[in-house]
């Protein structure tokens, strides 16, 4: 039996991933009639289909199915060997790091300058999304971790770890006037801002609401902390934010807490991938005991 041709394998497995020729072709960058003659050189060689039609776009047959099953994870293999040969290579150590934009920066912050150390010239790079979005990116080689305020099983995830770094109470914030009413019934009288209920937060305040009997008024949810806290100063409106750093700087602009639920906690996990264990930024944030950094020190 004669060596695959993996050139034409690996435009197989972009038609599938991409779901036409021509989406493979753009990825490629080759002209549409040149993935489809290796396409054809490629089912000759394992003698069968390996697409059918379905409405506009191609799917894989049950060969198909069986071929991808493997070039997936032969590709896969392959990224995760030029990722770990890159890092290992690269005058300044490239670290790319998702971060769920539900978080506080001012937290993250904190976090990744453990990352970074005197005497090693890592290349930092940031990009802000929504935790499905990043665990998406991460399973395509595009992140090497996710800061995230939740975490990831491994039975659903298969290949990615998460490690709990730790978790902070939040409070419920409000720039002059603030509402009459003591805590926590003021909320059930003043316009509220809250985290985003695709997020591990949003969705437990909106549960803490319920426990509590109240009836509020909520004029947003806001996937962006920074962009929350903006918005409610400057439309008097109630929002959440982490109780010990609120205390720590909101006080200089004139940002009052007007209560605390600690029952209700803002979680901090990091998310990688089995090839990114032996990154030494990933090993330091992993082994690193922030408890002081959660409690307020």
């Amino acid at each position: 039996m004669s060596q695959m041709n993996y050139n034409h394998l690996y435009y197989f497995w972009q038609v599938c991933k991409t779901g036409s020729v021509v989406g493979a072709a753009e990825v490629l960058n080759l002209a549409p009639q040149t993935v489809t003659g290796q396409l054809k050189s490629l089912e000759e060689r394992l003698q069968g289909k390996l697409f059918k039609r379905q409405g506009r776009g191609l799917v894989p047959s049950e060969l198909g199915q069986l071929v991808f099953r493997y070039a997936d994870r032969m590709f896969t293999l392959s990224q995760e060997m030029l990722d770990i040969v890159n890092y290992r290579k690269e005058a300044n150590l490239l670290f790319d790091v998702g971060v769920a934009d539900a978080l506080s920066k001012r937290v993250v912050s904190k976090i990744l300058e453990t990352a970074v150390v005197a005497g090693e010239p890592i290349h930092l790079r940031c990009f802000e999304s929504t935790h499905e979005l990043l665990l998406e990116q991460l399973s395509q080689h595009k992140l090497d971790m996710i800061l995230s305020d939740c975490s990831v099983g491994s039975s659903l995830q298969e290949g990615l770890f998460s490690v709990k770094l730790g978790e902070c109470a939040v409070s419920f914030w409000c720039h002059a006037p603030l509402p009459p009413l003591p805590f926590p019934e003021c909320l059930s009288s003043h316009k509220l801002l809250i985290p985003g209920r695709r997020s591990m937060l949003g969705r437990k305040v909106l549960n803490w609401f319920q426990s509590q009997g109240l009836n509020v008024d909520i004029l947003g949810e806001f996937d962006d902390a920074a962009l929350m806290k903006a918005f409610g100063v400057a439309n008097q409106a109630i929002f959440v934010a982490p109780t010990l750093y609120g205390r720590e700087s909101f006080h200089h602009e004139g940002i009052v807490e007007l209560g605390c639920i600690e029952t209700v906690m803002e979680e901090y996990h990091v998310i990688f991938a089995e090839r990114m264990i032996q990154h030494p930024a990933v090993q330091r944030i992993c082994s690193r005991d922030f408890s002081e950094l959660f409690s307020g020190g």
